[in-house]
């Protein structure tokens, strides 16, 4: 057979964030002076996909965006991280999704203020066989959920594995998706709030028992991660030591890490512990694309921690 085009093929989010940075939050009716703004680029999927790109993966995205300057701004943001974007539409009044956030550096809180009016997904009906069958992991989120539950049956039919990630207990088609995910990695508020388990390791267990798949894995952000692969007991993989400046991000760079290691034939949990190890050097940085980590700086952590 011939080799796949794509490591990694992803349908999901996109979002354009612009950063404001003050000294304190204000209450109603007050003023407040803008210390410095920024604007990121992130989403789930597109982060992902930005971060396994930087570590070295081929990998293509689907999205609808428009012709605005926030559809620019994002789909100019994917090139420059090295995502194939053949397959990223154009239609009139359409984008991604745009958050204020307004950040309180003193108190190292946020408040977010986001609009997701002008978001669509590709329709199912676009997404064919012959893309799925070109590509080793598909990567999705909940976001068209009709798009994600034919893609993955499609990855099903073509032998590409279905890695999602869910953040959303209160969506339409979850159970539907659960059982179609291979490789499902979800924060732990999720895996808690869905499973009504008391802990994580018991709602990874849950989990996996619902839908036994290639691996389960709910993370918990500095204390690791719970995860469950073929017929083994759950086992918890401690997150590697670092100073941290900015989470923001860290999840998804995560997701996009255990798919390009994934992708490139390691055993899960090598996955696992690249994708912790990814998320912990992302951690260590400002946020923002321009920041993600090489596979050199992983693998750098890598060795020192495991």
């Amino acid at each position: 057979m011939p080799r796949p085009e794509f490591d990694i093929f992803g349908l999901g989010t996109i979002a354009v964030d612009d950063c404001l940075y003050v000294d304190s939050y204000p209450p109603p009716d007050q003023k407040v002076r803008i210390n410095r703004e920024g604007r990121n680029v992130g989403g789930q999927i597109a982060t992902a996909l930005a971060a396994a790109s930087r570590l070295g993966a081929h990998c293509a995205y689907a999205a609808v965006l428009g012709e605005d300057e926030l559809s620019t701004a994002a789909f100019e943001a994917l090139k420059t991280a090295g995502i194939d974007c053949r397959f990223v539409q154009r239609a009139t009044g359409a984008g991604p999704i745009h958050s204020v956030i307004i950040l309180n550096e003193k108190a190292g809180t946020r408040n977010i203020f986001y609009n997701v009016s002008r978001t669509a997904p590709v329709p199912a009906n676009q997404i064919s066989p012959e893309t799925i069958g070109n590509t080793r992991v598909l990567l999705v989120d909940q976001f068209g959920p009709d798009t994600a539950i034919h893609a993955a049956r499609l990855a099903r039919e073509k032998g590409a594995a279905v890695v999602m990630d869910l953040e959303w207990i209160d969506a339409p088609r979850l159970d539907e998706m659960l059982s179609l995910a291979d490789h499902l990695l979800v924060p732990r508020d999720f895996a808690v709030a869905y499973t009504q388990s008391s802990t994580p390791a018991q709602a990874a267990e849950e989990l996996h028992r619902r839908s036994p798949r290639a691996c389960t894995a709910v993370t918990c952000g500095t204390e690791g991660c719970y995860y469950l692969y073929a017929s083994a007991p759950v086992q918890h993989l401690p997150a590697p030591r670092v100073e941290s400046i900015e989470t923001t991000g860290c999840g998804d760079v995560f997701h996009g890490a255990y798919a390009a290691a994934l992708a490139s034939g390691k055993e899960i949990l090598d996955c696992l512990r690249f994708a912790s190890a990814a998320a912990a050097v992302f951690a260590t940085r400002p946020s923002g694309w321009k920041h993600l980590p090489t596979a050199a700086d992983v693998n750098r952590l890598m060795t020192k921690t495991y």
